[in-house]
């Protein structure tokens, strides 16, 4: 962990970013740099805010206690980098279904101060086409980025201007994603069925987004960029590299073979549920949810004739990160947090990073 040296600099303005998604709970705090930011701090907590929300459409008692208690911890880490001169805090699929996320945005607010916003699905592909920009291979003026979270899949087809502007072509979002297939098929082991079925699914809802965009031809011509973002995306750059232990620095932006890519689904399948809860890249608490994935990738990357894709660990927050820093003239979310408390838990992954 590399230690933040505050009074060093005080005077750099401070920006706050937290997703709220329906598996996680992530907070990211920076700085701008001439090109890019400084992440100065991190907070990530598996909190499963969508746990069994295919049953009912509403947010359980336990999900909730589990993601205030997380939001919580975000609150006092923003408040001790305060004054934070611009923030934005979103929440994605879970709220958007939730007949109960307007209470649940109450207690939040209630217990913890911080106003959290439901954005739609498509800012949420726009935010995760943002955030990988970095990433961009300048050399091809199209890019496609597929985000899968716990409750959806975003998929964006985005292009990039001679000026170096990109804008979205078009997006589809696939109404599942890795907590939601889990629990779909709840099975020790997600059998081969399930997984088929799921690969299938995949490739019947991209039908229309194909027709409309016309993508297969220009990946066939190796036009278009591929950028996968995702706690499974991740987990496959790890695999590849034969990590033993998740280095991020190490895993942000490689980029993948679709026969190396094939190779590590099928490598992560034979493990088994037991074998991935206990391999040091994917865990007990990423076990059902990396099959899951697995198979919505494979949906994707068996629909198009990909032949590479980069793997992003970025996404939405950094896509906020970006959308505050380089818009200072708009008063949205430009806005000043000046109390500190220091009280902290250290059961939570925090993590300090140097340059981004």
């Amino acid at each position: 962990m590399q230690k933040y040296n505050k009074k060093v600099d005080e005077n750099v303005r401070t920006y706050a970013a937290i997703d709220l998604g329906t598996n996680s709970c992530r907070l990211v705090i920076a700085t701008p740099t001439p090109t890019s930011f400084r992440i100065v701090e991190t907070f990530s907590r598996i909190t499963r805010l969508g746990e069994g929300i295919i049953n009912g459409n509403r947010l359980s008692k336990d999900a909730v206690r589990r993601t205030v208690k997380a939001l919580k911890i975000c609150s006092e880490v923003i408040n001790e980098y305060a004054p934070i001169y611009r923030y934005r805090f979103v929440a994605t699929a879970a709220c958007r279904r939730a007949d109960n996320c307007k209470d649940f945005l109450n207690e939040v607010k209630k217990q913890t101060g911080l106003n959290i916003e439901i954005i739609s699905s498509q800012e949420e592909a726009r935010l995760a086409v943002v955030g990988c920009v970095p990433l961009l291979n300048r050399n091809l003026k199209r890019v496609l980025v597929f985000d899968i979270g716990g409750g959806s899949t975003e998929i964006s087809l985005a292009r990039v201007t001679n000026t170096g502007k990109t804008f979205i072509e078009g997006y589809v979002s696939l109404p599942y994603g890795v907590v939601t297939v889990s629990e779909a098929f709840p099975n020790k082991d997600m059998t081969n069925l399930a997984y088929d079925t799921i690969v299938e699914r995949t490739h019947k809802l991209l039908e229309d987004f194909e027709e409309k965009h016309h993508i297969f031809e220009a990946i066939r011509d190796q036009e278009i960029q591929i950028i996968g973002t995702s706690g499974t995306v991740t987990v496959l750059g790890a695999i590849q590299l034969n990590l033993t232990r998740y280095n991020r620095s190490a895993v942000d932006g490689i980029s993948i073979t679709k026969q190396d890519l094939d190779q590590s689904i099928k490598r992560i399948r034979r493990m088994g549920t037991e074998g991935r809860k206990k391999h040091p890249c994917i865990g007990p608490l990423k076990a059902d949810l990396t099959i899951a994935g697995c198979a919505i990738i494979e949906g994707i990357c068996s629909f198009w004739p990909v032949s590479e894709i980069t793997v992003a660990d970025r996404g939405i927050r950094e896509g906020m990160l970006l959308d505050m820093m380089h818009n200072r003239e708009q008063k949205n979310h430009r806005h000043s947090l000046y109390n500190r408390r220091s009280k902290r838990n250290n059961g939570y992954a925090r993590t300090k990073f140097g340059s981004h």
